[in-house]
C-alpha cells in the first residue's frame, strides 16, 4: 500500500487535487472533513459534537479522528493506496499515523503540500462558500480562526516531515492543472 498525504491551508484545492490524484493513482481519497460532514448529515452524536467544533471553526478530538481513519484503511483492501486529506493536522496526529502504519510495517510514502498566502485562503473559501452553500466557510471570523489555527497547530507538521524526508512542497497558486502536474511529477 501507498499512503500520501495532501496538505496545505483550508483553500489551497487539497479537494480538487485529491480527486485527480485519487483517480490516476487508484488510490482512496480520505478527507476528514468529507467524513465529518457525513456523520454531521446523518445527526449521528460523533456529527453533532463535530458541527458544535467545526462551526466554530475548531480542530475535532484526535481520538475520533484517528479512529475513523484506522477503519478506513481497514474496510478498504482492494486499492493501491490512500489519499489523506486533512490528516494529519498537528504533530500528534502524526505520530498516532505513524505508529499506525508501522503495526503493519508501513509508513507515509509522501507529503504532497500546497503552499498559498493568506490572501488567497480568505478569497477562496469566500467563493467556495457561495458555490457551495457551506455555512463553515462564510464568517470571516471562522475563516480567519482556521487560518491561524493551520498556522499555530499545523505547520509544524512541515518540519516533522522534512526530518523524515518525505515532505515535497508544491506551488498551490498556479493553475490547477499546473499543481495536478507538479503532484504527478513528485509522486513520481
Amino acid at each position: 500500500m501507498k499512503y500520501y498525504i495532501l496538505f496545505g491551508p483550508p483553500g489551497a484545492g487539497k479537494g480538487t487535487q485529491a480527486k485527480f490524484i485519487a483517480e490516476k493513482y487508484n488510490l482512496l481519497h480520505i478527507s476528514t472533513g468529507d467524513l465529518l460532514r457525513k456523520e454531521m448529515a446523518a445527526g449521528t452524536p460523533l456529527g453533532l459534537q463535530a458541527k458544535q467544533l467545526i462551526d466554530g471553526g475548531n480542530l475535532v478530538p484526535d481520538e475520533v479522528v484517528v479512529g475513523m481513519i484506522k477503519n478506513t484503511f481497514a474496510l478498504n483492501k482492494d486499492v493501491s493506496g490512500f489519499l489523506l486529506d486533512g490528516f494529519p493536522r498537528t504533530i500528534a496526529q502524526a505520530q498516532k499515523l505513524d505508529e499506525m502504519l508501522a503495526e503493519n510495517g508501513e509508513k507515509v510514502d509522501k507529503v504532497l503540500s500546497l503552499a498559498i498566502k493568506d490572501e488567497t485562503i480568505f478569497e477562496r473559501i469566500a467563493k467556495r462558500a457561495q458555490i457551495e452553500g457551506r455555512k463553515d466557510d462564510a464568517d470571516p471570523k471562522t475563516i480567519q480562526n482556521r487560518i491561524d489555527t493551520y498556522h499555530e497547530k499545523t505547520e509544524p507538521l512541515i518540519e516533522y516531515y522534512k526530518e523524515k524526508g518525505n515532505y515535497c512542497e508544491i506551488p498551490g497558486e498556479q493553475t490547477i492543472e499546473e499543481v495536478f502536474s507538479d503532484i504527478c511529477r513528485t509522486i513520481g
